[in-house]
């Protein structure tokens, strides 16, 4: 299975990175680096670097399934790796070795949501965090804002799309006159929401497309949409007038 690493301006290929056995599931890059990690169904990640060989720095593997989640510490020194086997574990990014995760602890735990949670994100300032869920026919497939200080409270929910929810992302405040988020979704549909009201600002069909599965912001007017039929669409936000979402590009 192969990672392709894209000049998203152009659209032209920068680098294909082959490797895993089977499906990859999930992308998470080092900050202010070239390097990032890959996770698939095989149960391994792997490490790769844009400007290094084509062959992967590291293998981690521990996971007994799937692995399904990526996150690197803020200071890039650690990586969180999730498994449909219930595990979380934590790796050393320099050296690949397994952390003892036994002193990890719940610091809390958020009320149950009634469908499956596909995809979460934490803001900049690490006040909130927004979570998505799975769904059909508008029965679930909302997404969810939660306060991650003192109160833990569920802020606001965004409902409106008629399929499984599976990306979310804060947009930058460069992106509008108010707070923002934008969804992604099994319907073909990217919405963008006003965080603090739970308003739908604008709805963008990309018909064709298929299943929409992830969501990534490229700039401060662009934003980066993954979907099974059509590829990778940019996506500019446009607030000269009323806040509008235009596709400018796919490949």
């Amino acid at each position: 299975m192969t990672a392709v690493a894209y000049n998203w301006k152009t659209g032209h290929v920068v680098k294909r990175f082959r490797g895993h056995e089977r499906e990859i599931t999930k992308i998470a890059c080092i900050p202010k680096s070239k390097q990032f990690f890959s996770a698939s169904r095989d149960k391994s990640v792997l490490m790769w670097d844009l400007q290094g060989s084509s062959q992967p720095r590291q293998e981690l593997s521990g996971h007994a399934m799937v692995v399904t989640g990526l996150a690197v510490s803020p200071d890039s020194s650690q990586l969180c790796t999730g498994s449909r086997d219930n595990s979380l574990l934590l790796w050393d990014v320099g050296t690949g070795r397994l952390w003892d995760s036994r002193g990890l602890q719940v610091a809390h735990v958020f009320p149950t949501k009634q469908h499956i949670q596909t995809h979460c994100e934490v803001s900049v300032d690490g006040h909130k965090c927004i979570s998505c869920s799975s769904g059909f026919g508008g029965e679930g497939c909302e997404a969810t804002l939660w306060d991650l200080r003192q109160t833990r409270d569920r802020v606001c929910e965004y409902k409106g799309h008629f399929q499984t929810v599976a990306s979310c992302v804060f947009l930058p405040k460069s992106m509008a006159l108010m707070p923002v988020i934008a969804t992604s979704a099994h319907d073909s549909t990217v919405k963008i929401w006003n965080q603090d009201t739970g308003a739908c600002l604008f709805t963008l069909s990309l018909d064709g497309s298929g299943p929409l599965t992830s969501l990534a912001v490229g700039d401060i007017t662009s934003l980066l949409c993954a979907s099974f039929y059509r590829g990778v669409h940019v996506l500019r936000v446009d607030c000269s007038r009323e806040l509008e979402l235009q596709e400018v590009a796919a490949f």
